[in-house]
């Protein structure tokens, strides 16, 4: 039985094979695309749960063909890049990202990510806070809605369920191990950094002055808490 079809988006044969050999070895269904455009058009026909997709493409950038990607579905996207500073993976995130792998990386690690980006966090009713306002933020978690200062701000399944758990314990403060497994699940716990990047773009989305953040407050040495 498929563990669900994963669309590979890279211009290199070499890194498709070997996606194509040890994923569909792990039970995962492989579609290609090796650019951008061939990708949107790929993601259209074959409804893949997940797509790999990698940043450094000829012709539509990564970039680009996340947003338009983004801009039309709630399917997880995990980034490959060769970038490793926290303003680039946070312009993936921006683009609507789930996750990101930064290159070279450990099969295990990208495997590790799949599992996450395609777990989805429970939400059944009466579990957690159904709602959430402040006069500058609205959270309705029922219907996955959110609103900053008035404007309707979209979040990636992930940074929904950061934002979900920070306000389910608002007022405490979060360890950052918790907040990983919690979210992310038990193959997470140590990555403090790849933490920072999420809570800086669930900022740059929520908070009127991301810089000095009213509602998401770093915990120093501890984690994050939410102070709504």
């Amino acid at each position: 039985m498929s563990q669900g079809r994963i669309l590979v988006v890279d211009d290199e044969p070499q890194i498709r094979r070997v996606m194509r050999m040890t994923l569909g070895g792990q039970g995962y269904e492989i579609v290609e695309a090796r650019s951008g455009e061939e990708a949107l058009q790929r993601f259209r026909d074959e409804l893949p749960d997940l797509v790999l997709l990698d940043l450094n493409m000829p012709g539509m950038g990564g970039l680009e063909t996340c947003r338009q990607l983004r801009s039309n579905s709630e399917t997880p996207i995990i980034v490959l890049t060769v970038r490793n500073t926290e303003d680039e993976k946070v312009q993936a995130l921006d683009a609507g990202a789930d996750d990101y792998v930064t290159k070279p990386f450990g099969m295990k690690e990208l495997l590790a990510r799949i599992r996450a980006a395609l777990r989805r966090a429970p939400s059944a009713p009466g579990a957690g806070p159904q709602t959430f306002k402040s006069d500058f933020l609205e959270v309705d978690f029922e219907r996955r809605a959110v609103q900053a200062g008035g404007r309707a701000v979209r979040l990636t399944p992930k940074e929904f369920e950061l934002l979900r758990y920070l306000i389910a314990h608002r007022g405490h403060p979060v360890p950052h191990r918790e907040l990983l497994q919690a979210v992310w699940g038990p193959d997470y716990g140590d990555q403090t950094d790849y933490l920072r990047v999420f809570i800086t773009t669930l900022r740059k989305k929520i908070e009127p002055e991301p810089s000095s953040p009213r509602y998401v407050l770093t915990e120093p040495w501890v984690g994050y808490r939410f102070a709504g």
